[in-house]
């Protein structure tokens, strides 16, 4: 029976940290790290994650606003609010959130992401950051792949030289944890392999992982009989099924059979409790980091 990793407890250990560094910042530097996060339409799930980033930068000691904008505004209105957001100097963080609403293409998001300052991108996806990721120089890290390379390291599970297969190939997740994985540092020099929805005989593939990151979109992608013994699973899948057993009518479950690859895991992500923690506490961790750097503190 596999060990529980658990993002709640790696992300409260983490963000005792962040809220020591930021009571030294106040007292030492009169500095309050800000985040602003920028909401296009009224989608449920964006706004129940917001309200978890603002509780969680109130707690911090942070400073948080939002910018609301109707669904149906154009991608000059967004990146005008983008282009304000960027000369307060209040604000040390930008985060817009994804995904945008209906009618917004993917060409529009990317626009929009790329208006942001890079000094402010705090969710990492800004190209400037992206290809410093890909170089190996300092900048953000995207915030779930970051979270996911700290739920390692904390627990120290070993990736150096260990085979590492990601399923899942976006951007927010699995090409850019490939990168992160890859880099010649501590956390991290894995041998990387990246399947997908057009990978064939996807078992014989994370038959091989020593460590096995799941990021499909899709309940059961991976279940017992896919995964060998002793393997460490991250799941970063979040899905709704039905349940009439819940007052809501659903639960929450990731892209892992969890019952059953937990019997053969070493250690393995719950969801929900698992990697959602960490990405807003890595989001509040770039915050911190943006206003230090912005205000030449080391």
């Amino acid at each position: 029976m596999g060990e529980i990793l658990s993002g709640e407890e790696i992300a409260k250990e983490i963000r005792g940290e962040l809220q020591k560094e930021v009571r030294l910042l106040k007292a030492e530097n009169n500095l309050v790290p800000g985040l602003a996060v920028v909401l296009v339409g009224d989608n449920p799930a964006s706004m129940s994650y917001i309200r978890g980033k603002r509780k969680a930068c109130e707690d911090l000691g942070m400073y948080s606003t939002e910018r609301n904008l109707a669904a149906n505004v154009s991608e000059a209105d967004v990146i005008s609010v983008v282009e304000e957001l960027n000369t307060a100097p209040e604000i040390h963080g930008i985060l817009v959130q994804l995904p945008l609403p209906e009618g917004f293409t993917q060409e529009n998001e990317r626009n929009i992401i790329n208006v942001v300052k890079p000094e402010k991108d705090v969710d990492g996806l800004h190209p400037i950051n992206l290809g410093k990721l890909v170089r190996g120089e300092e900048g953000f890290l995207p915030c779930t792949p970051h979270g996911v390379k700290q739920i390692l390291m904390r627990r120290n599970i070993k990736v150096e030289g260990k085979h590492v297969v990601i399923v899942g190939r976006s951007i927010l997740v699995g090409r850019t944890l490939a990168n992160i994985l890859l880099q010649k540092e501590p956390g991290a020099n894995a041998t990387v392999t990246i399947c997908h929805t057009g990978t064939q005989n996807l078992a014989e593939f994370t038959q091989q992982a020593d460590i096995l990151i799941v990021a499909a979109g899709r309940p059961n992608t991976v279940t017992p009989d896919m995964v060998r013994e002793g393997t460490v699973v991250i799941d970063v899948g979040v899905n709704q099924v039905a349940d009439s057993s819940r007052k809501r009518g659903y639960r929450l479950v990731g892209d892992v059979d969890f019952e059953g690859v937990r019997e053969k895991a070493s250690a393995i992500t719950p969801v929900p409790g698992g990697v959602g923690p960490m990405t807003i506490t890595m989001l509040l961790y770039n915050t911190v980091w943006a206003a230090k750097k912005f205000n030449g503190i080391s």
